[in-house]
């Protein structure tokens, strides 16, 4: 089970490594694309498979640092806060321009349609890339104090 742990623990850092580089460069580039977003919650998922393997592991009494736990629940809790902070982050769009929801940006023409919209992306981009920025850090952090 231990090397399982590993496995899923070195994937889960390359996943969410390449999701931050990805979402940064799609960031740079004003577009998100369905890749990046696959990256993400993909690398949401093997966090949060990594974290059940560590529980197990625990239940059956193997001991590990008390920073190796910290660091590897962080970043469920960093991604949960970014989701937050990425649905927060389009309404301030909104509020920015005036606008009180999505529907009335309906009513404006197409052109100022697309430049919200392309803002609200931008956003969302910049805070779930700067999170699985952290998340990354986070697990790098949990597999070098894994005793």
């Amino acid at each position: 089970m231990k090397q399982v742990h590993i496995v899923v623990g070195i994937t889960s850092i390359v996943v969410v490594s390449m999701a931050a580089l990805w979402g940064a460069w799609c960031w740079y580039r004003g577009r998100a694309g369905r890749s990046f977003w696959r990256l993400m919650r993909a690398g949401q998922t093997i966090v949060v498979l990594q974290a059940a393997l560590g529980g197990v592991l625990l239940a059956e009494g193997k001991k590990e640092p008390s920073l190796h736990l910290i660091y590897g629940l962080l970043p469920i809790g960093v991604s949960f806060l970014a989701e937050q902070l990425r649905i927060a982050s389009a309404q301030a769009v909104l509020d920015g321009r005036g606008h009180e929801s999505a529907s009335a940006v309906g009513d404006l023409p197409e052109g100022e349609q697309q430049t919200i919209v392309v803002q609200i992306v931008q956003r969302e981009l910049g805070v779930m890339a700067l999170a699985a920025l952290v998340m990354a850090v986070l697990l790098w952090r949990a597999a070098v104090t894994a005793g």
